[in-house]
């Protein structure tokens, strides 16, 4: 008998204190569409990639020997902060946010506006120098500074006064959420992120980000090099984390990765990174469209169903897999898919995969 080449996985769910709870969280509704006998716990939160968590990538100070690029591709309205600011954004919040400043401390700040006239390396290096002084701040002397900008903000917010400019709004949010967190002040070094459905963004190794709200579709390589900072509830290892970040600052656009439309297929998105570890692509297929194929590769892949309803038919298969949303399907090598919509309404699928 013929081992099958196509077939559908069962997938768990983690439960980390920083996902969302019950049925908010969106990975906990695809498990309970997926599986019937799920039940989803309205008082326990569920691990998703939307949550807020600072994670930065270390190979080179982890066992893993791999090095972990990833990538989140917006499901819904998704915010997050990634990769240093253009310097000039960071002395101006410098200017404006004394609490800030008083943690980097003047001979950093210093450093810092200066180099805006030198080399790139000297920028690289003084903004190490003003993010290690933040991050190496007494716990004591950060809880209290960061209470002070709490109190001004908020006070600002009930006169009626725009804090837009010092992104107000987020830091009060995040404090709500971590209260005394170091990683609440990252706001004014790091670019902020607002992807519509469908946008993108890569993050190549050692580039600092947070995601902070929104729900979204991550690949990344596999490894287990995670540095955190800040705003998380997990161990945070600051001077390796200091030393191993690519200091290069860029403009927020510059972390949008997007994706280029397939010559082949009409409805296939590739979202193709520059590194071998992986390629996703998006297939929305609309509900007029009642039969589909899906297209050989020449890696195994995985394949995530989050909208429609459809059976999968393969030449090696000998009964049809019911596809739903929440199911996840395993697609060996070179082999070909046939789907047949079962409800007339849009398939929204992502495919994870390696093209050889």
């Amino acid at each position: 008998m013929a081992v099958p080449r196509v077939f559908p996985l069962s997938c768990v769910v983690q439960q980390y204190a920083w996902g969302k709870k019950g049925s908010s969280s969106e990975v906990a509704r695809l498990l309970a569409s997926s599986d019937p006998l799920a039940r989803i716990s309205e008082d326990k939160p569920y691990a998703e990639e939307l949550a807020e968590k600072l994670h930065l990538q270390s190979p080179q100070h982890y066992p893993d020997a791999n090095h972990k690029p990833e990538m989140a591709i917006a499901l819904t309205s998704f915010q997050a902060l990634c990769g240093f600011r253009p310097v000039e954004e960071i002395v101006t919040f410098l200017t404006k946010v004394p609490e800030f400043q008083f943690l980097i401390g003047d001979d950093a700040t210093m450093q810092l506006k200066q180099s805006l006239s030198q080399s790139s390396q000297a920028m690289a290096t003084a903004l190490q120098t003003c993010f290690s002084h933040l991050m190496k701040s007494e716990k004591k002397v950060v809880v209290e500074q960061l209470n002070l900008l709490v109190k001004r903000i908020s006070q600002q917010v009930t006169a009626g006064n725009n804090v837009e400019d010092i992104c107000g709004e987020l830091l009060l949010q995040l404090h709500q959420q971590y209260p005394g967190d170091i990683g609440c002040f990252a706001i004014y070094f790091l670019n902020l992120l607002t992807l519509k459905p469908g946008e993108a963004m890569f993050l190549e190794a050692n580039v600092p980000h947070a995601y902070l709200k929104g729900d979204c579709v991550e690949c990344m390589a596999s490894s287990d090099n995670t540095v955190r900072a800040g705003l998380t509830l997990k161990f945070i290892d600051v001077p390796t984390l200091c030393e191993m970040l690519n200091y290069t600052p860029s403009p927020s656009k510059d972390r949008l990765f997007a994706p280029t439309r397939s010559q082949e297929d009409p409805y296939l998105s590739l979202y193709n990174p520059p590194v071998p570890d992986f390629t996703v692509m998006k297939m929305e297929v609309p509900g007029s469209v009642t039969e589909y194929k899906i297209l050989a590769l020449d890696s195994a892949s995985i394949l995530l169903m989050v909208q429609g309803t459809a059976t999968a038919s393969t030449s090696t298969a000998q009964e049809v897999i019911p596809l739903h949303r929440g199911r996840v399907l395993f697609i060996g090598a070179n082999e070909t898919v046939s789907l047949k919509l079962i409800v007339l309404e849009d398939l929204l699928m992502f495919r994870a995969c390696c093209v050889l």
